[in-house]
């Protein structure tokens, strides 16, 4: 087994659990605000952010990750494609996961900046919601300090009925928990995003390294099978 070949292999499984991974993280909050919606009959109308709508992990890191992985672990020793054919493709379809998780990324950051819906005036709907390429350049570094997060509480005061209602004590204690709707929103933004960033970030490495593993492996070819004996 030459270098290239067991570095392949190892790209392969990697990138294949942090495919998952970002799918799964994708998922939740899906799922959360379809379970709130069942509970309260109305669709669409409990989601915990715009962000998991644009998918970044079911296809930034998933779906634009399955080419690279299937080639990767294809190319490795002993699998069907290992040659300086599958070393090549793996190379090549290593482009479509680092656009796939710069994507991932790109949206993750955005998603930390602005915060879960619920911590939005306009209002806990994904009517409020606006999708447009144009917001995800919009990033400004110094403005991500997650006022969100760490504010007791994000949810503007508009009324005071909203003070003498029996759970306004829940919506202003502090810290990351899920004893409150805002609470569990807030908890659930932070670690899945969290979570899509570093899913990412990570692919992008594997994903680079991979391009340049692909290309040496084309170059200089792979380990010749040992014959059998019958």
């Amino acid at each position: 087994m030459t270098c290239c070949e067991g570095c392949t292999s190892c790209n392969g499984f990697t990138l294949l659990v942090l495919l998952l991974f970002g799918v799964v993280l994708n998922a939740i909050p899906l799922v959360v605000s379809l379970v709130e919606d069942y509970k309260s009959d109305q669709l669409l109308q409990n989601p915990i952010s715009c962000f998991e709508w644009w998918f970044p992990g079911i296809i930034g890191a998933g779906v634009l990750a399955i080419p690279a992985t299937t080639m990767s672990l294809s190319a490795r020793k002993r699998a069907c494609c290992n040659n300086r054919t599958g070393m090549f493709l793996s190379s090549l379809t290593s482009v479509l996961t680092v656009i796939g998780a710069v994507y991932c990324v790109m949206v993750s950051v955005q998603a930390l900046y602005e915060g879960p819906i619920i911590c939005n005036p306009e209002g806990n709907s994904i009517a409020s919601c606006q999708f447009s390429l144009r917001n995800l350049s919009v990033i400004h570094p110094e403005s991500l300090n997650l006022q969100w997060l760490f504010n007791d509480t994000c949810v503007a005061s508009t009324s005071n009925n909203s003070m003498t209602n029996g759970n306004a004590n829940d919506w202003t204690r502090p810290g990351l928990h899920f004893n409150s709707k805002e609470n569990k929103h807030r908890t659930i933004h932070m670690v899945v995003f969290v979570g899509l960033l570093l899913v990412g970030v990570l692919e992008i490495l594997c994903a680079l390294s991979q391009l340049v593993i692909g290309f040496f492996g084309c170059l200089c070819g792979v380990s010749k099978r040992r014959s059998q004996i019958v």
